[in-house]
């Protein structure tokens, strides 16, 4: 282990993985793997909290981990390990429980969300819980900086007051997080709606981008993506306004915005200079060029991911875990003498 600072992060093995994954999580961990000390675990604990078959959930795991390495997350750099290959974050979270109050997990906006509207009744106290296992994670290596997507920051809120909370009442124990939230303008929205982030458990595959999507189903599924009304390519940051003709509200070109961000993106152009390639062109021009700006991304990527095998990823995973579990259980030692367990 090095002096440097050090991150946590973690992707869920459920879904679909997408662009969207990629450019709001993976390409930022990329970068910061040369910064930080970095820790990028599978969070297979967190997919159980709805229910999964259990051998999709095994290839999903594999799956997740091969592309952490195809899309550049070195394990020379970087610790890659499956979660629940550690069973500190268990222990460590059932300890939180007991200092989290029931009032902080019923403002998670997450939760709320997936409970439709406070309807909570057949809903698994996993999902519930959920928070306190990410506060775990994050606390269990001395996390000083947390990547996460802005809909993830109330998590990190939690886990900084539980910090706080604990070391209040037990000692000083524990490091007091920061989230690391990219810029708002980066956030890939669903391809159908773009009011709503792309999602990997979307019912409707024209939600999103997968990353193992092959070059003519990309083309399909820009091709069908949402438009503002107009022609012109013209990226707008206009803030919401009412049209007074119906009871809607209207934000610019949220759809076309969301289509430039991801053509930026993936070609290191600015929305400026790609408005200024389809000044007299239409949406047709813009959606060929976009499909073949990500294929030319995701062609060589998922060649990279076939040409890892699951035995080689395994292998990647479970040196990831030895290299974190001394640091692990350190702290879980650290904090079940505190509490007043006997060793």
């Amino acid at each position: 282990m090095t002096n440097k600072k050090r991150i946590f992060s973690g992707i869920q093995p459920s879904g679909n993985l997408h662009i969207g994954n990629y450019l709001g999580a993976i390409a930022n961990w990329i970068k910061l793997q040369d910064e930080f000390e970095s820790i990028f675990c599978v969070v297979d604990l967190h997919a159980i909290t709805v229910p999964q078959d259990p051998e999709t959930l095994r290839k999903k795991t594999l799956e997740i981990a091969k592309i952490y390495l195809a899309a550049g997350i070195d394990p020379k750099k970087s610790s890659i390990f499956i979660q629940s290959q550690v069973s500190e974050h268990a222990e460590l979270c059932w300890i939180l429980n007991t200092i989290a109050k029931m009032s902080e997990l019923e403002k998670m906006t997450q939760f709320k969300d997936k409970t439709q509207a406070g309807v909570s009744e057949g809903i698994g106290v996993g999902l519930f819980d959920y928070p306190v296992l990410m506060a775990a994670d994050i606390l269990l290596y001395g996390t000083e900086v947390v990547p996460v997507g802005e809909d993830q920051k109330q998590h990190v809120e939690l886990a900084r007051d539980l910090a706080k909370r604990f070391n209040h009442k037990f000692g000083e124990t524990f490091i007091v997080p920061k989230a690391f939230v990219k810029e708002e303008g980066m956030r890939v929205m669903g391809l159908d709606d773009p009011t709503k982030k792309m999602s990997k458990s979307a019912t409707s595959e024209y939600n999103y981008i997968s990353l193992t999507d092959d070059a003519e189903t990309v083309k399909r599924k820009i091709k069908k993506a949402v438009t503002d009304s107009g022609s012109e390519i013209v990226y707008s940051d206009d803030p919401p306004r009412v049209d007074e003709a119906s009871p809607r509200v209207e934000a610019g070109k949220p759809a076309l915005k969301n289509l430039i961000n991801i053509y930026a993106s993936f070609s290191g152009k600015t929305p400026k200079e790609i408005e200024a390639l389809y000044v007299g062109k239409g949406y047709g021009d813009f959606k060929n060029d976009l499909a073949e700006v990500i294929n030319n991304f995701l062609t060589p990527f998922q060649e990279k991911l076939a040409a890892i095998s699951d035995e080689d990823a395994l292998e990647i995973l479970r040196a990831g875990a030895e290299k974190v579990r001394p640091l692990a259980k350190a702290k879980l030692d650290d904090v079940k003498k505190k509490v007043g367990f006997i060793s």
